[in-house]
């Protein structure tokens, strides 16, 4: 599989692209720029499956619109966070930008931890709150990559000062379901540079 990892808005939220052989992908977290995503994926050859989202913070959903009509592909988010893709209040836009984001709701809705397949894509999802009441993590365990949103950086830690967010729950996401993941894991965050789990193990002064 390849991978792109597309930093996009004024946040650098990072979109990125998981794609196989056929050229098939799966886009994470479209947060804006939708015509720069679009090109991009275009010029590449690539052919969108659907939009999975680690969360659904304004700087992570505000590409979502353009990018699903541009290719007619379904998102999909946790339920406890599928009002907020359009409630500029619950998504943090109104009061964090100034300027309301808001697209449609998601057409899959995520209950629970299992087994996500898509196409030839085959995912984990983990429930991961503590950044968000609806905070999930995908892994791929064939290649061991984690999309992990804001939960877990390159030595940090998601912010818990939103609403829902908490920092046990955040910890006890962490500790319990990523670290546990092999140590050779790959992590994609939300936002900055790659890591693996052994690094942020031995590395992230947070989890000391």
């Amino acid at each position: 599989m390849k991978y792109y990892q597309i930093p996009l808005g004024p946040l650098g939220t990072n979109c990125y692209i998981l794609s196989n052989e056929a050229k098939e992908c799966i886009l994470f977290d479209p947060g804006e720029e939708g015509t720069k995503l679009i090109q991009f994926i275009k010029e590449k050859k690539l052919k969108p499956l659907a939009v999975l989202l680690t969360h659904a913070h304004f700087d992570h959903i505000g590409a979502l619109d353009v990018v699903r009509e541009a290719f007619q592909i379904p998102a999909y988010v946790h339920e406890k966070e599928n009002k907020w893709i359009s409630d500029a209040m619950l998504n943090g836009s109104y009061f964090m930008m100034g300027n309301a984001i808001s697209q449609k709701r998601a057409e899959h809705l995520i209950s629970e931890e299992g087994t996500l397949k898509i196409g030839s894509f085959t995912f984990k999802v983990y429930e991961t709150p503590g950044h968000s009441i609806g905070s999930v993590s995908y892994y791929e365990p064939e290649v061991g990559y984690l999309f992990s949103g804001d939960v877990l950086f390159q030595g940090s830690v998601g912010r818990t000062d939103l609403p829902t967010g908490s920092m046990d729950t955040l910890m006890k996401s962490i500790n319990e379901k990523l670290l546990t993941l092999p140590k050779n894991t790959i992590v994609f965050p939300g936002h900055g540079g790659l890591t693996t789990i052994q690094d942020e193990i031995d590395f992230n002064p947070f989890l000391k």
